[in-house]
């Protein structure tokens, strides 16, 4: 909704229509009333929500035009000076209308004064070519009036949806930033800690084999605890290696590739390593030139994404990829139809160690960020709670 305090714009108006209806000659008080209703009209135009939907403008319009037919019909017809007064509805039209609204109101407008001439006593009065030259005159003026108001009013609009647009870049980017100064933190963080377990991780294996080896052959509990003890270092050894992946610093070795064959490949390890035979994997992968990207990286990329999207759709369900080029870019989704992502947690989704899973430690997501970011493109996310999630990968061709 728009500004309910008065402008001053709005005190100007009041200054001016009071004065309008000050140099009256008459004083008459239907006069100067239907112009204080004209003024009310015009002032409010921009303060109630009635006029934020095409229907309530149009009637807004029709207002303000009726009231303008009659004020000129009141003050003489044709001979009124108040036939600029058709310029209020005029200039709605062409502020918040197309131009071929504000045509037909500026035609309407020309009818409803041409209207008068019906009322006109032809025994009495007459009119001579330059009275009609003085008409035609008006009438065109009301017309173009409109026109370069409503030329004005489109270059506005064009102006104010590029800076909303030129906003949204500029907040995508400050996040994008933002994400990336927290994951170079995170990565030197990551890094030294993954350094410092390893070499600790290495002695309680190598003690552990040592003591399962040692062990008599009776002492089962022993041995178990040993293999226990093994076991559980491989899995954190696993997650250092995912720690050092998330840290190292990438450097993509791109090369033409078809992304499709990429696709497909990741396809298949994310269909055999999620043990979910039932979630069907649709592809809708049109054919592409090859891409330049590094394969190796941007199969991790579609495999991480397909397995989170394998995992959380129910079975029966469908997994949708689908790849298209748009203006250069290479975008490619996946659609599955979970549970879907909680909207206060979708700004933080590809940040280090934010998960939805239970057993998951929130790598996955931002390590497919990281090699997204690597080869120049954006990693994005739509979800809706109860039907699904997409995630974009938007790839520049260079």
């Amino acid at each position: 909704m728009a500004h309910r305090r008065p402008s001053p714009q709005d005190i100007v108006l009041i200054l001016l229509f009071a004065g309008m209806a000050a140099v009256s000659p008459t004083h008459d008080f239907w006069e100067v009333a239907m112009i204080a209703s004209l003024a009310a009209l015009q002032i409010a135009e921009s303060k109630l929500a009635l006029l934020e939907s095409t229907q309530g403008r149009v009637m807004w319009i029709m207002l303000k035009l009726t009231l303008a037919y009659l004020l000129i019909g009141y003050t003489g017809g044709l001979a009124s000076s108040y036939y600029l007064m058709l310029l209020l509805p005029i200039v709605s039209a062409a502020s918040y209308l197309g131009v071929w609204a504000t045509l037909a109101f500026s035609l309407l407008a020309c009818a409803t004064y041409l209207s008068f001439i019906l009322f006109v006593d032809w025994n009495q009065f007459h009119i001579d070519p330059d009275q009609t030259r003085i008409l035609i005159h008006r009438l065109l003026f009301l017309a173009v009036a409109g026109n370069l108001v409503n030329a004005f009013a489109q270059a506005l609009r064009v102006q104010a949806e590029q800076l909303a647009a030129a906003n949204v870049n500029l907040s995508e980017a400050e996040a994008a930033v933002r994400r990336t100064e927290r994951l170079a933190a995170l990565g030197q963080l990551s890094a030294g800690l993954a350094h410092e377990l390893r070499n600790p991780l290495g002695t309680i294996k190598a003690s552990a084999e040592m003591l399962s080896r040692h062990v008599s052959e009776g002492d089962e509990i022993t041995r178990e605890m040993a293999g226990f003890i093994s076991s559980e270092v491989d899995r954190t050894n696993s997650l250092v290696t995912r720690f050092l992946d998330f840290a190292r610093p990438l450097h993509p070795r791109l090369a033409p590739t078809m992304i499709s064959t990429v696709i497909e490949r990741a396809i298949q390890m994310s269909a055999r390593d999620a043990e979910n035979g039932r979630v069907v994997v649709s592809r809708d992968l049109t054919s592409f030139p090859p891409v330049p990207l590094d394969a190796e990286l941007m199969e991790r990329v579609f495999y991480n994404l397909l397995l989170n999207a394998i995992q959380a759709s129910p079975s029966g369900e469908t997994v949708t990829v689908k790849a298209r080029l748009l203006d250069r870019i290479l975008e490619v989704c996946v659609i599955d139809h979970g549970s879907g992502i909680d909207p206060a947690r979708i700004e933080t989704i590809f940040n280090p160690f934010v998960t939805t899973k239970p057993e998951g430690v929130g790598l996955g997501l931002a390590i497919v960020s990281k090699i997204v970011d690597g080869h120049g493109g954006k990693m994005s996310v739509e979800s809706e709670p109860g039907k699904g999630s997409s995630f974009r990968v938007s790839l520049p061709l260079l």
